[in-house]
């Protein structure tokens, strides 16, 4: 197993069910987010938020989830750096364009400027409610006493319209990244016969953009109707 983790295509493995992984919990996390403009009361997301901390599988999912970032980010620099050894001439920027997407290209660039995005991220909501719940207000729904995320969340995006253009275009970058790395993870799962490339490749777009719009659409609301 070990030898199989060290061979490229065990790295490239790696990758791909960390990526999908981390797809889903997106998916998830857009969902519940996308609550915060449906309900200017914050009862929806609060509930949503509460159900996410609460939750006994959830906590449990936490530190994989977690531990999946972590190998993600780690493996593709190293998958970086050996693709950099084994083409140390600088391939011809026409014939590159050619063959490959933009993001296909960058997509160190891009999961660095991300993962910079995911750091702000979890210090400003993460970090707050899971550890330092306490500076929190607290709210009574359905009479359950719990933290008013919504209240967290709202302020950040009506205060500052410095943190609004940031997580659009944190939000942006997502949706860029993902553009390739959809389809390319289940390329390397072995799905890259050319009737089905054509089709992740087309899914791939509509959940980038989803994602993107999503995430961007958030900050957004708050900052023009408020």
């Amino acid at each position: 197993m070990s030898n199989f983790l060290l061979a490229s295509i065990g790295r490239k493995f790696l990758m791909s069910i960390t990526g999908l992984f981390l797809l889903m919990f997106i998916g998830v996390h857009l969902a519940i987010n996308l609550l915060l403009i449906f309900d200017d009361s914050g009862e929806l997301f609060n509930v949503g938020a509460h159900f996410m901390a609460s939750n006994p599988a959830i906590k449990i999912m936490e530190p994989l989830l977690g531990l999946g970032f972590l190998i993600h980010i780690l493996w593709s620099f190293v998958l970086e750096y050996q693709n950099w050894k084994a083409r140390p001439v600088k391939y011809n920027k026409k014939d590159r364009g050619g063959s490959s997407t933009w993001a296909s290209r960058n997509m160190l660039i891009l999961g660095a400027l991300i993962l910079v995005f995911l750091v702000i991220h979890i210090i400003n909501f993460f970090w707050v409610i899971k550890f330092n719940p306490h500076s929190m207000q607290t709210v009574t729904i359905g009479g359950t006493v719990m933290e008013d995320a919504y209240t967290l969340v709202a302020d950040l995006f009506k205060a500052s319209i410095v943190y609004d253009i940031f997580y659009v275009f944190g939000g942006v970058l997502l949706g860029i990244h993902l553009t390739h790395g959809f389809w390319s993870a289940f390329q390397t799962l072995g799905l890259n016969n050319k009737n089905w490339m054509k089709r992740l490749q087309f899914l791939a777009m509509v959940y980038a953009v989803i994602v993107a719009v999503g995430f961007s659409v958030i900050p957004l609301y708050f900052l023009i109707k408020f």
